[in-house]
C-alpha cells in the first residue's frame, strides 16, 4: 500500500501543476534581474547609432571594419539578386556552389588541404571535438579556453579531461605524462585512446597569445593531436590576418584550425580548416553540420568577398596594428595597467567589479561604448574595462576615445 501511495503522490495531477508552478515561479524572479541589452540601430562601424545618438564603438570584434565594408554590402546584395537568400541542409539540397568557393578560399587563406563551414564557430568548436573524440579518448585543455571549448567538450562526452594552468607549459607536461598514462589502457574496441590538446589561440579577456610553438612542440613528444581555437587570430594575426597558426609559422603543424567568420570577418559562421581526411570525417559526420541549416547566400557571398580583399592587400590589417599601438601607448602613458595583452584586445585593469562597471557608465556619458567585464567572466579582483580597437577608427577616433578615458579616470579615480 505504501508503495503504490507514493506512486499516485507522483502521478497526481496536482503535483504536477505544483512542479511546474514552483518552476515559473523561479524564472519569473530571476525575470527580475535580467540585464537587457542596449540596443543598436545602426551598422557595426567605428561608431554605433544607440537611442539616436552615435558613441565611439570600443567593444565590438569587427577588428577589420567589414561589418559596413561597401565591397561586401554590394557581394551581398548582388548574390541576393542572383540567387536569392535562403540554401537548405548541406547534405540534400543545401550545398550551394558559394559554399564550395568558400571553403576552397578559407583553405587556400589558411594553407591547409581543406575547410568545412557550419552556421557559426560554436558549432565548429562542438563539431571538431564531438565528430573525433569518443567516452575513452582523452582532451587536456587550457583552464582559460573559451566557454564553447569547454561545452565541446561536455558534448563530446569525453570522461577522461585534464585541465592545464593557464599557459603553464610545464603544467601542460605533466598533464600529458598523466594522459600518457592513461593511453596505456586500450578502449572497449581495442584502440589506445587518442589525446588532444586544445587550446584558444588569443585569450579574450586578456588578450594574451597561446604559447603554441611549445604546445606542439609536447603535442608531438606525447603523441597527441593539437586543435586551436582562433576566433580572435583570425584576420588579425599572421601575414595578411591568416591567423594565430601562420603568425608562429606552424602551418601543417596544427591538426585542427577553428576560425570565426563573425569577428574579422563581420559576417557570421565558423570553420574547420585541417588535413583532408579529416575535414572529410567533418563533411560525413559532424552532427553540428548533417542536422543544421547552411550559411545563407548573401552571408557566404560577403565572407568570400572579405577572404577576397585579404588576400588582395595588408592594408586593412596593418591600419589595424597602428591603431593598436596607438592605443595601447596612449593608455600606459596616462598610466593606465592593461595587462600583458599582444593583440588588438586592450584589458584596461581596474580590479574592483562596481569601478569597471561604474567607469564603463561614465564612458557611456562620454559617448564612448566599452564594456566591463567582471566575475565570473574574470577572476576577482580583475575586473576591467576591454577595448577592442578596430582598422575602422580614424586616429581622430582613437584620440576622442583616450581623451573620454582620461576624463572618467579623473573623475572616478
Amino acid at each position: 500500500k505504501a508503495t503504490v501511495s507514493v506512486l499516485n503522490w507522483h502521478l497526481h495531477p496536482s503535483s504536477t501543476m505544483a512542479t511546474t508552478a514552483a518552476l515559473w515561479s523561479k524564472l519569473r524572479a530571476a525575470s527580475a534581474n535580467k540585464v537587457v541589452p542596449r540596443i543598436i540601430n545602426s551598422g557595426q562601424g567605428s561608431h554605433l547609432t544607440i537611442g539616436e545618438k552615435p558613441y565611439l564603438n570600443f567593444c565590438s570584434s569587427h577588428y577589420l571594419g567589414f561589418a559596413t565594408n561597401p565591397r561586401l554590402k554590394q557581394a551581398a546584395k548582388d548574390a541576393i539578386d542572383k540567387h536569392g537568400l535562403g540554401t537548405g541542409y548541406r547534405t540534400l539540397a543545401g550545398t550551394h556552389k558559394l559554399h564550395v568557393e568558400l571553403e576552397t578560399a578559407i583553405a587556400e587563406f589558411k594553407g591547409t588541404e581543406a575547410a568545412v563551414c557550419f552556421s557559426s564557430a560554436y558549432a565548429a568548436n562542438a563539431s571538431a571535438v564531438q565528430t573525433l573524440m569518443g567516452k575513452e579518448d582523452i582532451v587536456v585543455s587550457d583552464q582559460l579556453n573559451h566557454a564553447s571549448i569547454i561545452d565541446a567538450v561536455k558534448v563530446a562526452g569525453v570522461q577522461n579531461k585534464f585541465a592545464y594552468a593557464h599557459s603553464d607549459m610545464a603544467d601542460l607536461e605533466s598533464k600529458l605524462q598523466a594522459a600518457q598514462e592513461l593511453q596505456k589502457k586500450p578502449k572497449k574496441n581495442g584502440e589506445h585512446p587518442l589525446i588532444l590538446i586544445i587550446t584558444d589561440g588569443v585569450f579574450s579577456m586578456d588578450g594574451d597569445l597561446a604559447p603554441l610553438p611549445k604546445i606542439v612542440e609536447l603535442a608531438k613528444k606525447y603523441d597527441a593531436l593539437t586543435m586551436v581555437d582562433d576566433a580572435h587570430g583570425e584576420g588579425v594575426l599572421g601575414k595578411g590576418g591568416r591567423g594565430v597558426v601562420n603568425h608562429f609559422g606552424l602551418e601543417g603543424d596544427v591538426d585542427i584550425e577553428i576560425g570565426s567568420l563573425s569577428k574579422a570577418f563581420s559576417v557570421m559562421g565558423g570553420f574547420i580548416a585541417a588535413k583532408q581526411p579529416l575535414v572529410d570525417l567533418y563533411l560525413m559526420a559532424a552532427r553540428q553540420r548533417l542536422f543544421s541549416i547552411a550559411l545563407t547566400v548573401p552571408d557566404t557571398a560577403a565572407l568570400l568577398e572579405a577572404v577576397k580583399m585579404l588576400g588582395e592587400s595588408e592594408d586593412l590589417v596593418e591600419k589595424l596594428w597602428s591603431n593598436v599601438h596607438y592605443l595601447r601607448k596612449g593608455f600606459t602613458d596616462m598610466g593606465f595597467d592593461i595587462g600583458h595583452s599582444e593583440t588588438p584586445i586592450i584589458p584596461v585593469m581596474l580590479g574592483d567589479d562596481q569601478l569597471a562597471k561604474d567607469f564603463s557608465a561614465k564612458l557611456f556619458e562620454e559617448g564612448v561604448f566599452a564594456s566591463p567585464i567582471c566575475f565570473p567572466m574574470v577572476p576577482k579582483n580583475t575586473a576591467r574595462v576591454r577595448v577592442i580597437a578596430s582598422a575602422s577608427f580614424s586616429q581622430a577616433d582613437c584620440d576622442a576615445g583616450l581623451a573620454a578615458f582620461a576624463r572618467v579616470k579623473a573623475a572616478l579615480m
